[in-house]
């Protein structure tokens, strides 16, 4: 089990995308367009001309033609100093420039009122700007309803507003209708995101990501494209990127998610370190991953100690990683709690680990069970084993049964395990299909050996296939058997005879071979004397031997026998037999007996008729009394 912390739980945990307190939640924390106002209805905008730049001299011009009487000059030298906070000097120039019929002062006057804490007047004069036309205030007024439950009303004005093509309008009429759940918000998240808003645009990826079909998913058959043509992901990163480049910080972190899966790393890491840099304590935590892949553990840290500092779990969990591979155990503990304190899970598990590893049981159980108990799965596999290794199998099978049903693949089988302990062989079977089916090797290779014990060889070759692809060597070797019995003996190879080309069981046979596996290294090495290869057939059963294979060692002597080196070949089957190799003990009867060691002979004639097999026995047996009368005579 390795530690949790890694850039998986970034993505797959549910603490990836934030929760919406409530309609506007996320609507307004960030500036996302209109610099009228400050303030919460900085996004009501204040309507006027904005050639007029805000400068000293164009507000003393101004000045003198409102001083005159000129209406559009109030409104927009209203506008200047409602715009600079200055509500005392605004009021009276728009107030007069209302009264002449101008609706951008209608709607900035009932912005200035909103501030001065007079909504109910506020919204009496958008609702004059909004009749007179003006985008802005219909918006405003929309707003105004909201916040009073007045959902209608709310609609009917932010719907006037979004049709006059007023970006804010839209946006506030899609989170009103996405707030409800009317169909149609998607329309105005677009209307407004193709006018440059950041958060509309965010929210029309997350919408456009979260309804595109998983990967591997066959797609609906009455599925249709969006409106923009590019329908899931790569739409959604469409809007991502508009958005980021407009400085989302969460923008940037889902867009440096997609382009890291594709494989785009550098640019990936841009746009990690833009929301890194903004605040974003999730992007410095896939920053910090990105960098320690690349080699850069140092700077990854420096990262990974932004993000944990701002509270994020995961960041919290990588330095309590990093610093347990360097032994630096307290440290990686003091990391590990600040990851449970944030709330991850995983830091509890980990926790259990770091003591696991140290032999503090006691401690690893309590954090296991902690973990377990909030519904970590590999924590209640983790405890399960600790109970099991503490003598306690009735106090590990509840654990394995409840991380097995969460998904803990591992718990499946080691629950099989658990009922083959107890020789429940259905039960067994039963749960090592279950990780089998969900890819586990080792659970494979149980099914595989189950169903050869019930004949049913079609069934046992499936599931053997599948363990020796995922590299059990075991798997690999009783399906080379499996396969091997099918085939018709070979002929025996004469000299100048073309090798033959491998069999399939040949392969997986080499397969297990490679891997370390010596009854396949010799059968490896029996098949290519059989082809005539002694080079290649010695190699593996001096493999076999050396791994203390006794049939290899025994079939290495033979072969050294027959070039002639009995010496070398007596040292593979004195080894041999020491491990309980009867035909081993029997040849080296009998090259005692070819040198006349009588008494060696017969000493190794009695340890070949201990061995056997019976005929060896009886051979041995024969010799041991020709010895014996050669000694007596």
């Amino acid at each position: 089990m390795g530690r949790m912390g890694d850039r998986a739980t970034l993505l797959e945990s549910g603490r990836y995308e934030r929760q919406h307190a409530g309609p506007d939640a996320e609507a307004f924390d960030e500036a996302d367009a209109a610099p009228d106002l400050t303030g919460a209805w900085n996004t009501a905008g204040v309507d006027f001309v904005e050639a007029a730049a805000d400068t000293v001299e164009a507000e003393a011009r101004h000045r003198r033609a409102a001083d005159g009487g000129d209406t559009a000059a109030m409104s927009v030298l209203g506008a200047m100093l409602l715009r600079r906070g200055d509500l005392d000097a605004a009021e009276p120039y728009l107030r007069a420039a209302t009264a002449d019929g101008d609706r951008a002062a209608a709607n900035n006057l009932g912005v200035l009122l909103h501030q001065r804490g007079y909504p109910d007047e506020a919204a009496g004069w958008w609702r004059v700007a909004a009749v007179a036309g003006s985008a802005a205030a219909a918006h405003a007024l929309g707003r105004h309803h909201r916040e009073r439950g007045d959902e209608p009303a709310a609609e009917y004005w932010l719907r006037q507003s979004a049709e006059q093509g007023h970006a804010l309008g839209a946006y506030a009429l899609a989170d009103l209708m996405e707030h409800r759940g009317d169909a149609g918000a998607e329309r105005w998240l677009r209307a407004a995101a193709e006018q440059g808003h950041r958060e509309a645009a965010y929210r029309l990826a997350r919408a456009l990501e979260k309804r595109a079909p998983r990967e591997g998913a066959e797609p609906a058959a009455t599925e249709q494209p969006t409106e923009s043509g590019a329908a899931g992901a790569d739409g959604a990163e469409q809007w991502y990127r508009q958005a980021a480049a407009r400085g989302h910080r969460r923008a940037a972190l889902h867009l440096g998610a997609i382009l890291e899966k594709r494989g785009e790393l550098k640019e990936a890491g841009r746009w990690y370190l833009m929301a890194a840099k903004g605040g974003e304590p999730r992007a410095a935590c896939a920053l910090g991953f990105l960098l320690r892949d690349a080699g850069d553990e140092d700077s990854a840290a420096v990262w990974w100690l932004r993000a944990a500092q701002e509270g994020d779990g995961n960041a919290a969990n990588a330095l309590g990683a990093l610093h347990a591979a360097r032994g630096e155990y307290q440290t990686a503990e003091r990391w590990y709690r600040a990851a449970t304190d944030a709330g991850d899970v995983n830091g509890s598990y980990n926790l259990g680990l770091l003591f696991a590893a140290q032999g503090r049981t006691a401690q690893a159980e309590q954090w296991y069970r902690r973990a377990a108990y909030a519904g970590h799965r590999e924590a209640a596999n983790a405890l399960a084993i600790l109970l099991l290794q503490a003598d306690d199998p009735h106090g590990a099978e509840p654990w394995f049964s409840k991380a097995a049903e969460a998904g803990s693949v591992d718990a499946a089988f080691n629950l099989g395990i658990l009922y083959a302990g107890r020789d429940d062989d259905r039960a067994a079977l039963g749960w090592y299909e279950r990780a089998a089916a969900a890819g586990h090797t080792e659970a494979a290779l149980q099914v595989g050996m189950a169903r050869l014990r019930d004949g049913d060889e079609r069934e046992a070759e499936r599931h053997l296939r599948c363990a020796a692809g995922g590299g059990s060597a075991e798997a690999a070797f009783r399906l080379a058997t499996v396969l091997d019995a099918r085939q018709p003996r070979p002929e025996p190879h004469t000299l100048g005879q073309p090798q033959t080309p491998k069999s399939e069981c040949e392969e997986w046979y080499e397969r297990a071979a490679e891997q370390g596996h010596r009854r396949a290294q010799v059968r490896v090495g029996m098949l290519a004397a059989a082809r005539g290869d002694v080079a290649e057939a010695a190699r593996w059963y001096r493999e076999a031997a050396e791994a203390g294979s006794r049939n290899g060692a025994f079939n290495l002597g033979l072969l050294l026998a027959r070039d002639g080196n009995e010496r070398e070949a007596a040292l593979w089957w004195s080894r041999a037999a020491r491990a309980g190799h009867g035909r081993a003990a029997l040849r080296l009867a009998l090259l005692a007996a070819r040198r006349g060691e009588l008494a060696e002979g017969r000493r190794w004639c009695a340890r070949a008729v201990e061995l056997g097999p019976a005929e060896v026995a009886e051979r041995a047996a024969r010799l041991s009394e020709a010895l014996h009368q050669e000694l007596t005579a």
